[in-house]
């Protein structure tokens, strides 16, 4: 393939990804290069201070290590899908994560990455690919960033002039070789706003996260029958996720282009969720609301701690 091809093919690529309602989008070559080992270097000292508390798939090798998730890999198309949807909860509602108002992202990414891949695959015939959305074993942040689709913020998110952090990420894996895009630079500045609003003090310093003070850790990840008396007492009605550090940064208080993708449109009982009632909820009445929702990874049982926590930490 000539030059010139590779350049066109990249491009209908992208125009194919912005199709299916991924925007921004940007190439990385593999390997990346220096950013990328010094992105790699933070999260080994990441996972030797334990600040990925239970979550032992942070540590899988292949999260370093690329190239094992698809032999002869050579190019990466990192897409975001905006999931900023402009909706309010209701007075005295609980509060949930905005990734999870919405259809499953795993599910809606990672259809879509398949559709971009059998397209690539029609273009060029025989051409290695694989889809991947967080929960494959891969640094999306720090490939994103690499992409160009924005950079890594203070608070460990990934940031876009035009969105905010208001956007789930996927990426698609080609042994093609395609022209990569410009990094990202990084915009925070001398800004450290989502340091001190985190209750916890979980953001123990820029771009560090210690999750085991992490209120969204412990509401979705943390598998223990009571949360502990220092996460409660701070939970300001979060119940399931938490966004404060999204929500004070100034890249997400600039006019933000509401998703009309009818896959983020919050079902609204996330958006007026009281603990009486919902504590009256039945597991299959909890299997019901949560069907093919990102929030099924928290168990009834979970939703019912939460609840419960949140009402004493405010007691």
């Amino acid at each position: 393939m000539t030059l010139h091809a590779h350049h066109d093919l990249a491009l209908r690529l992208k125009q194919q990804a912005q199709q299916l309602g991924f925007d921004p989008v940007g190439l990385a070559a593999v390997p990346a290069g220096e950013r990328l080992e010094l992105r790699t270097a933070a999260l080994e000292r990441w996972l030797a201070a334990g600040y990925q508390a239970d979550m032992a798939w942070m540590a899988d090798p292949r999260r370093r290590a690329v190239e094992q998730l698809l032999p002869g890999v050579r190019s990466l198309l990192a897409v975001g899908l905006n999931y900023y949807v402009e909706a309010d909860r209701a007075p005295g509602a609980l509060k949930v994560a905005r990734y999870g108002w919405g259809r499953d992202y795993h599910r809606v990414i990672d259809g879509r990455l398949r559709q971009l891949g059998r397209w690539l695959e029609q273009q060029v015939p025989g051409v290695g690919w694989r889809a991947c959305v967080d929960s494959a074993p891969l640094m999306d942040k720090a490939w994103a960033e690499q992409a160009g689709l924005g950079w890594i913020g203070k608070n460990g998110n990934l940031i876009n002039r035009e969105r905010g952090s208001w956007l789930l990420l996927g990426h698609l894996l080609t042994t093609l070789e395609l022209p990569a895009d410009a990094a990202a630079t990084t915009l925070c500045g001398s800004c450290s706003r989502c340091l001190p609003a985190c209750p916890t003090g979980a953001i123990t310093e820029p771009f560090v996260v210690d999750s085991r003070r992490c209120l969204a850790f412990h509401t979705i990840e943390n598998r223990d029958p009571e949360l502990p008396q220092a996460i409660t007492s701070k939970l300001e009605g979060w119940v399931a996720g938490c966004d404060i550090c999204q929500d004070v940064c100034p890249w997400n208080q600039q006019p933000l282009q509401s998703s009309e993708d009818a896959d983020l449109q919050p079902r609204p009982w996330l958006l007026n969720l009281q603990a009486e009632e919902a504590l009256g909820w039945s597991d299959a009445d909890w299997d019901t609301k949560l069907r093919a929702s990102a929030l099924r990874r928290l168990k009834p049982w979970m939703w019912r701690r939460n609840l419960r926590a949140s009402r004493s930490g405010t007691a």
